[in-house]
């Protein structure tokens, strides 16, 4: 279980957000809505250790994230979070495969990759360089890197910005499926997506005190 506590952010732009109290159950997945800036970016790097907040407390199963450092909370994300990034943070000049198996170097057993990348239709992709790839082939390789960990926690940032809708649907379908004991929280602006979720957040609604909005930085 996630819980968020009075918890805010400010950037060097001077936008200010403010979260009402969130919890995010085990085995049940989330979908947050909301227009650019309202904080739904900024909230999934403050759960996985990537931003601190300024006020506040994130807790994971009781355990305090906000007090740990940073130290602790990168190897917290390692461990227990699949991220899927908005801008994939993939290698380009390193094959699909590679790319997943660089996590071997975190200890983390790789050896369930090629089951994904075949569920996701990659499987003939997997010894082409990622600068090959088109956009949406290589949102699917950072999603089979966030879930080839088995991770109890799983982040994704407009997991299905890169995809038809088509393909966004299929992607969105294994997500969920995945996340049946684990914690799933997904970011998007495609509100056609909301009924492959348990639960839809309307962080417009959760979500007070922003001022002017500039840049990626309050999403």
């Amino acid at each position: 279980m996630i819980e968020i506590k009075a918890l805010s952010k400010q950037f060097r732009n001077e936008t200010l957000i403010r979260y009402r109290d969130l919890t995010f159950e085990t085995g049940r997945s989330y979908l947050l809505l909301g227009a650019s800036g309202c904080g739904k970016s900024t909230l999934l790097n403050m759960i996985a250790g990537i931003l601190s907040p300024d006020s506040g407390e994130i807790l994971i199963d009781g355990e305090s994230m906000t007090a740990k450092s940073q130290r602790d909370r990168d190897r917290f994300r390692i461990g227990r979070i699949g991220y899927i990034f908005q801008d994939f943070k993939l290698i380009e000049d390193m094959t699909v495969m590679d790319n997943v198996n660089i996590l071997r170097l975190e200890g983390i057993d790789t050896s369930g990759a090629p089951d994904l990348l075949d569920r996701l239709g990659l499987g003939g992709q997997k010894n082409k360089k990622v600068r090959h790839l088109s956009g949406g082939q290589k949102q699917r390789v950072a999603i089979v890197r966030a879930l080839v960990k088995s991770p109890d926690i799983i982040l994704a940032d407009e997991p299905t910005g890169s995809l038809n809708f088509s393909i966004g649907e299929q992607v969105i379908r294994e997500l969920c499926e995945v996340s049946r004991e684990r914690t799933l929280i997904a970011v998007s602006h495609d509100d056609r997506l909301a009924h492959y979720f348990d639960y839809v957040i309307d962080m417009n609604e959760v979500t007070d005190g922003r001022e002017d909005v500039a840049g990626k930085d309050g999403d």
